[in-house]
């Protein structure tokens, strides 16, 4: 039997919720928790950005908060090297009613919590410099050809 959103009697069933389903964990994914130590998970993503110019932060619910802090963070860190791009979604999680009495029938009950997912990234400027000049490239060697046929 599946409840949704409804309330329950605290004396005929316990509460017990269920783990948040995940995203697939690549090694660039930092999933932020309250119970960690904010400095271990700067750390962290700061190794991150440093070995691979990208790293992909993910906080719920009560942790959305220490998600976008850690991204700012990491921004001011970068002394303007470092961009943000900001995602945000809901996310549908499960909970498990166990009955107290040997009567009651086991339930679950869904909600949905909030989530954000932040990708900070190195904004290269050498990468940025030869796209402009490879476009020039194209655009002025294209116009000395039509040109030289005029």
């Amino acid at each position: 039997m599946q409840a949704t959103g409804s309330q329950f009697d605290e004396e005929e069933y316990s509460l017990r919720k269920r783990l948040p389903p995940r995203l697939p964990l690549r090694p660039n994914d930092v999933y932020v928790s309250e119970r960690t130590h904010f400095k271990a998970q700067e750390n962290r993503c700061q190794k991150l950005l440093d070995s691979g110019n990208e790293v992909i932060i993910h906080g719920l619910g009560k942790a959305v908060n220490r998600a976008i802090n850690l991204a700012l963070q990491l921004q001011t860190l970068g002394a303007g090297t470092v961009q943000l791009a900001t995602q945000t979604s809901s996310v549908e999680i499960t909970d498990d009613l166990i009955p107290e009495t040997d009567e009651g029938e086991a339930r679950t009950s869904t909600r949905t919590n909030s989530a954000i997912h932040i990708r900070v990234f190195r904004a290269c400027k050498e990468e940025e410099g030869q796209q402009k000049s490879e476009s020039m490239d194209q655009t002025g060697t294209s116009a000395a050809a039509s040109s030289s046929k005029s």
